[in-house]
Order: C-alpha cells, then sequence, then structure tokens
C-alpha cells in the first residue's frame, strides 16, 4: 500500500508543479501590480493580501492529504506577501519562524546570511521568510520589522516574507498521539510539516535550488560560495538532497525539481512523524530492500551527500515548542573568524569608547583582534592619526554591533559613511597629506559596537 501511495504520489507530481506554477504566476502579476501602485511613494514595504485570488480552483495531490483544502480558493494563496518576486536565481533559501514565548532569532539569523555577500551574490540568491502565523497583526508586525532592517534588500527582491492563509491549517486540535509525543508535541511537530511543505511549494518555481533553513541559525561567512562550489561538483550525481548540517532539516538543499514529490511524501505522513524522520523514510523507500540491511547504507548514502564542514550552525537556546529548552550544536561547524589578521603603518590611536575586556582599539589595529566597545553616545569618536581605510564593524556573531550614522573625516573634511556597518575608499590626492582620522558617531546607539577589522 505505502509503495502504492508513492507511486501515485509521484506521478501527480507533474500535475502539482503546472497548477502551482499557475498559483504563482497569478501572485506574481499582483504582486507586480502592487509594486508599481506603491513605488516613489515609501521606502517602507508595503504588505498586501492574496484576496484576489478566489477564482482558483486547483486538482491537486494535496487535497488528498488535506481534504479540507477543497472548502476555501484561497488556501494554498500567500495571505501576505513582501518583495518583488524575484525567480531565476541559482540558490532559494527557506526561512520559517513562528512566535516564539521567549526570545526571537530571526533578524540575527537574516543578518548572519546577508554578511560577506558580494554583489554578485546579492543577484543570484533569494531569501524568503515564512512567518508560519494567522494572526495578522503578528505577521504585520514581522514584516515591517524586517523592512525597517533590511529596505535594500527587500527592494532589490533579495529577501520576501510570506505567511500562509488561516484556510491552509487542517484542525490540529485532536491528532493521534504517537511515537509517545505529549498532544502539544504532536501538534508542533506536525504544523511544522506543514509550515515547510507550504515554505516549499512557494519557493519550488522561484530557483535551480533550494535549501530548508530555520530562523535561529548562524552561518559560516563564505557559507554561499561554499555550497555552490559543492552543487557544481556534485551536480551530475542522483543525490536526492545535500547536507550542509548535521542537525535535524537545517542546511538541507534540494534540486527545486523535486520539491513537488518530496513535499507530497511529507504531506502523506504529516500526522505520523517529524519532518527529518520522514525524509530519512523516504530514502527507504526510494532505494532499500528490506532484507539487505548493508544494501540499504550504500544505496542511501548516494542519494544523501554530506559536506563538511557544516556551513550552518544552531544558535537558538529556547525552542519554537513552548517550555522547551535545547542546546543542540552541529561539532562539525568549527569556529567563526570574527576579525581579519592583517598589518597596517604605524600610528596614534585615541578613542572615547569604552572597550569590552581585552578588545581593545589598539589590538585591532595591529590585526590581533576585533575592538569591542560598550553602546557609544553622540560624539564619541575613534582618532586614527598618521590614504586608503577599511573599517569593518560587526562580525559573523554580533553581527548587529555596528556603527550605524556614524562618518569616516579627515581634517577638515568627511570622506565616507558607513553602510550596512561597512566604511572603505581611497583618500584623495587633493585632500593630501592627511595626518589623521576619525570615526564620529552623530547618534546614541541602543547595542554595543565591534569593529573586526581596521
Amino acid at each position: 500500500l505505502l509503495y502504492q501511495r508513492l507511486l501515485a504520489a509521484e506521478e501527480l507530481g507533474g500535475q502539482v508543479s503546472r497548477n502551482l506554477s499557475s498559483i504563482l504566476e497569478h501572485l506574481r502579476a499582483q504582486s507586480k501590480v502592487s509594486s508599481t501602485e506603491r513605488s516613489n511613494k515609501t521606502q517602507q514595504p508595503v504588505i498586501g493580501g492574496g484576496d484576489q485570488a478566489q477564482q482558483l480552483h486547483l486538482d491537486l495531490s494535496i487535497y488528498l492529504h488535506l481534504p479540507h483544502l477543497r472548502h476555501s480558493p484561497n488556501s494554498l494563496v500567500p495571505k501576505t506577501v513582501l518583495g518583488q518576486g524575484r525567480r531565476g536565481v541559482s540558490v532559494v533559501l527557506g526561512v520559517p519562524t513562528v512566535k516564539r514565548d521567549k526570545q526571537s532569532y530571526l533578524i540575527n539569523t537574516i543578518n548572519s546570511l546577508l554578511y560577506g555577500l558580494s554583489s554578485s551574490q546579492h543577484q543570484d540568491l533569494l531569501i524568503v521568510v515564512l512567518v508560519a502565523e494567522v494572526d495578522f497583526q503578528y505577521v504585520n508586525a514581522v514584516a515591517q520589522t524586517i523592512g525597517t532592517n533590511f529596505p535594500r534588500e527587500v527592494r532589490s527582491g533579495l529577501l520576501e516574507v510570506i505567511s500562509p492563509p488561516e484556510e491552509y491549517y487542517p484542525d490540529l486540535s485532536h491528532l493521534t498521539e504517537t511515537l509517545g509525543d505529549s498532544q502539544d508535541r504532536v501538534r508542533w511537530r506536525t504544523k511544522q510539516i506543514l509550515d515547510f511543505s507550504f515554505l516549499m511549494m512557494y519557493s519550488k518555481d522561484r530557483g535551480a535550488y533550494y535549501v530548508q533553513l530555520e530562523d535561529d541559525i548562524v552561518a559560516k561567512e563564505d557559507y554561499y560560495q561554499q555550497m555552490k562550489t559543492y552543487v557544481t561538483q556534485e551536480a551530475s550525481k542522483p543525490w536526492l538532497y545535500l547536507e550542509f548540517s548535521q542537525l535535524g532539516f537545517i542546511g538541507k538543499l534540494f534540486r527545486t525539481r523535486d520539491l513537488p514529490v518530496i513535499v507530497d511524501f511529507f504531506l502523506m505522513f504529516h500526522k505520523d512523524k517529524p519532518i527529518d524522520w520522514l525524509l530519512d523514510y523516504m530514502l527507504w523507500v526510494k532505494v532499500c530492500h528490506p532484507e539487505k540491511d548493508a544494501h540499504c547504507d550504500q544505496q542511501r548514502a548516494q542519494l544523501r551527500q554530506r559536506y563538511k564542514p557544516s556551513l550552518f550552525q544552531h544558535m537558538g537556546l529556547h525552542s519554537s515548542l513552548s517550555g522547551k529548552v535545547q542546546h543542540l550544536k552541529d561539532k562539525d561547524f568549527g569556529t567563526q573568524v570574527l576579525y581579519h589578521p592583517h598589518s597596517n603603518p604605524a600610528a596614534e590611536l585615541e578613542t572615547s569608547l569604552k572597550h569590552y575586556r581585552g578588545h581593545s582599539l589598539d589590538r585591532a589595529y595591529r590585526g590581533q583582534d576585533f575592538f569591542w566597545a560598550q553602546t557609544p553616545n553622540q560624539g564619541d569618536y575613534v582618532l586614527i592619526r598618521f590614504p586608503k581605510f577599511l573599517f569593518r564593524s560587526g562580525n559573523i556573531e554580533n553581527s548587529k554591533d555596528k556603527l550605524y550614522n556614524t562618518t569616516v573625516e579627515v581634517l577638515p573634511s568627511t570622506v565616507g559613511a558607513f553602510e550596512d556597518g561597512l566604511a572603505a575608499g581611497q583618500i584623495e590626492n587633493g585632500l593630501q597629506p592627511i595626518w589623521a582620522l576619525r570615526l564620529v558617531v552623530h547618534a546614541s546607539s541602543d547595542v554595543w559596537t565591534l569593529l573586526s577589522e581596521v
């Protein structure tokens, strides 16, 4: 019976793809109209609904697993869309997020994914954040927070925010308890499968590859290039997915053309097991002989290729499951590069900022550490007396501890300013000779500041 159901799912995969493509084409048309209407009005993204898609009627295999969807034509249309409808990229990063009781890690996660990306990588990537809640006020608040923190990324189309409609979710109040899990845990893991599946369905036509992430991770600084290099190396092999983290479902990369069948398999068993178990079970169903264990392990290894070192690390302490504290760490992740070793010409250094522990300006200038200072106030400064300059604020683990509203000055002129935590440039000959550079803080900050390169 299981084998027959899987065959049926694969046969219906093409139909899923065609019908979902029509949904997304409709959404893109609506998004384009909405984007045109709001252009030149404001730099803050406008959040729009999906109510225009009421006439969409679908004949998808998803109805076999979620029959309640038949009663609502909008059940598969994202209710909230923030972004520009970018498509044709190499990689789509999917980041689902839900309301947490203790602490949100979402902004830090997005900062980590954006940190150190080149301009060409910005154009070749799409990050889709799924706010998996039906409380519109909460969804709106998250979207506004993302739009405020990353306005350029939203305007350029690099970053999108979506949310499922309330009609997408079935009744989760009377689920059968399995695997010894409590009702709350069964409900949590079941909804997680529904969330991930919705995000995969939305993302499958946007790029060549899809990477499943979570909202409480940190990425290695060069993660994107390392992923692309490894994908190119393994492109001709018959894998189902590549692993860039050994933890749960974090860092799993799929070919987007495989997503319809994968989603169909998840939804077929969405009430039965956690999603990472289902992914492993799918490998068993595809290639394993029940009486040949050694053969099974060998065949599954071909479908699941592991990259080391891990490119993503779990950082959240408080789980999205209420009351759960988790200390999950990927031992293959290693350590991050928190500063860039370098050498500088001799100079006299002066600052009004109080450094934290041993992270002094002198050690940062000599390329031995990063400079980490407590909350700067208006008028605070960093003075370097001595034609090229570079001040990089923030690092991969403290990506928000940047200098904001700060200019770079040479006596008596301003020659640069910090943009997204980075100031770099050359000094024009007309300003020579120069005997000092100074960073001046023009507004007080609520966070500390960190210089990882001078």
